[in-house]
């Protein structure tokens, strides 16, 4: 027999830790992001103006699978709304439920939510995985509860795919130009400078091996306060005040299970550009990248992140995901575009999610590509 438990208390997911930690290797698209860790240094942060709503999906008192949601507060054009989600918040690209049972989970999840009052008044989902997880599948599961799903595009996110190939047979599938600059970028800066480049991956505690090397991540916040995306008023690098404590926790948490990747590039012992990336399973996550604005001439991004990929297939990794950001150089190195969907619900007898989606409709038929659309 299948049954949920609610959890509102993050700790008490201690409890089902050794679960958890079970059911992560066979998460779709599994990151650092889908750790109980990741999560509990989340909400540290993050939570007190949240509710969490994780559910333990059970057979037989066993765990099959965790729906990780949360109630969270967003503004709209019709006041504040209170969203059900995941409680991702955007610092990654891909969430769902823990565990391979993504449609049971699901439908578990719409069963007890529907005998349970209802403390939200949108249900969005973002971030699903079209292609480890089934979106038609996800969103049948929840229309098997009384949910009308709505799904859409959410993100696109840049990856390579470095299974089964080899940096050589890679880099000559490169458009040449690509393939012609890069060699000459990494040519020019050897020449000029003395290059040093410091990777660091630790195996985590459970090997003996959780270094954080706080150095080598200091470097990594200085360069990215000097950076240009520092001066930007919404801007969240790892030396943003607003999030700067979060992440170095979650740099240490990361050092700790193993799932820390970085790579800084260093000329003439000056700090020049970083990659910061979080890592499982052979999948790399790029969480960040950043380069010293007197460096822009020589292009020490490209040239960093060509070092990076070459010494990635050297180490067998299978994955590299730089995510949604639009980096001019992304296009460069990419060998496809991976895009995550949206479920949304908006539940009938709730008023402000029903002027939401009101407001989005009139939106949407009175823009001017509505209007064009119409013609």
């Amino acid at each position: 027999m299948a049954d949920v438990v609610e959890i509102n208390n993050v700790h008490q997911l201690d409890d089902f830790r050794l679960a958890w930690h079970a059911l992560l290797p066979q998460t779709p698209r599994a990151s650092f992001f889908h750790t109980l860790d990741w999560l509990q240094t989340y909400w540290q942060w993050y939570g007190s103006e949240q509710k969490l709503r994780a559910l333990v999906i059970r057979s037989e008192g066993k765990p099959i699978g965790f729906v990780p949601l949360c109630v969270r507060r967003d503004r709209s054009q019709v006041g504040n709304v209170r969203v059900l989600t995941y409680p991702l918040n955007d610092w990654g690209v891909w969430y769902g439920p823990i565990g391979p049972n993504t449609t049971a989970c699901l439908y578990m999840a719409v069963q007890h939510l529907n005998q349970t009052p209802r403390d939200w008044d949108i249900l969005d989902l973002r971030w699903v995985d079209p292609a480890g997880t089934d979106p038609s599948s996800s969103a049948v599961a929840m229309q098997a509860g009384g949910w009308q799903v709505q799904q859409s595009d959410y993100q696109h996110s840049t990856i390579l795919e470095m299974a089964d190939t080899d940096w050589e047979t890679y880099r000559a599938g490169l458009p040449i130009k690509y393939r012609q600059e890069l060699g000459r970028q990494q040519r020019l800066l050897q020449r000029d400078y003395q290059v040093e480049i410091e990777r660091h991956r630790p195996a985590g505690i459970a090997h003996g091996d959780d270094e954080p090397r706080w150095n080598l991540y200091d470097d990594c916040v200085a360069i990215a306060k000097r950076s240009r995306q520092s001066n930007l008023a919404s801007g969240n690098t790892l030396s943003n005040d607003e999030v700067s404590g979060f992440l170095r926790d979650c740099h240490e948490v990361a050092a700790r299970l193993g799932m820390l990747d970085m790579m800084v590039l260093k000329l003439d012992g000056q700090p020049a550009a970083f990659q910061y990336n979080y890592r499982f399973d052979g999948n790399l996550f790029g969480l960040r990248m950043g380069f010293d604005p007197s460096f822009s001439s020589n292009c020490v991004s490209k040239a960093l992140v060509g070092w990076m990929i070459e010494d990635s297939f050297a180490r067998g990794d299978q994955l590299l995901d730089l995510g949604a950001g639009k980096y001019v150089f992304k296009p460069c190195y990419r060998t496809g575009i991976a895009t995550s969907q949206r479920l949304t619900y908006y539940p009938r007898n709730a008023v402000r999610g029903q002027g939401v989606r009101l407001t989005q409709w009139l939106k949407s038929r009175w823009s001017p590509k509505g209007a064009t659309e119409k013609k």
